[in-house]
């Protein structure tokens, strides 16, 4: 049996965090199978019921994908409750190109990042900027405080 990957990310804005983590991955958002005009007029004609539809679910796309194909769906599940703690699974976007990669040119890499995230709607929480042990990392949040690493 095939096993496919997608990681699901609780929040209470979709469409906002599809917005923001196309934009961090490069992903696109993922449009609806089989000739149907939204996600929510897909789920109607699989059968499933109004009732379990939140107010707006699938009105716009709620997951992204990788436009390459190699790696996991992403789908952002709308849930009542805020984020009240700091989440156990986290992204870390590589960008540097590993130690093999003089320090200057990781650093330049992951600043370029910083700053394209941050105006996408990131939040700048930690640097960690330690040329003696040859590490630059920058500890960010998404726009609802998901919080992921610029390595």
């Amino acid at each position: 049996m095939e096993m496919t990957l997608q990681l699901t990310i609780d929040c209470a804005d979709p469409r906002r965090l599809v917005a923001f983590w196309s934009e961090a991955l490069g992903y696109v958002p993922e449009p609806p199978p089989g000739g149907h005009a939204t996600w929510r007029e897909y789920w109607a004609a699989v059968g499933v019921p109004e009732e379990e539809l939140p107010d707006g679910a699938g009105d716009v796309p709620e997951s992204i994908v990788d436009p390459a194909g190699r790696g996991p769906r992403v789908w952002f599940q709308q849930v009542p409750e805020p984020k009240a703690v700091k989440n156990r699974i986290h992204f870390d976007l590589k960008v540097g190109g590993g130690r093999d990669v003089p320090l200057a040119v990781r650093t330049q890499r992951v600043t370029a990042t910083v700053e394209r995230l941050v105006k996408a709607g990131a939040d700048v929480l930690r640097i960690t900027d330690l040329p003696d042990m040859g590490q630059y990392a920058v500890l960010l949040q998404d726009p609802e405080g998901n919080e992921f690493d610029v390595v």
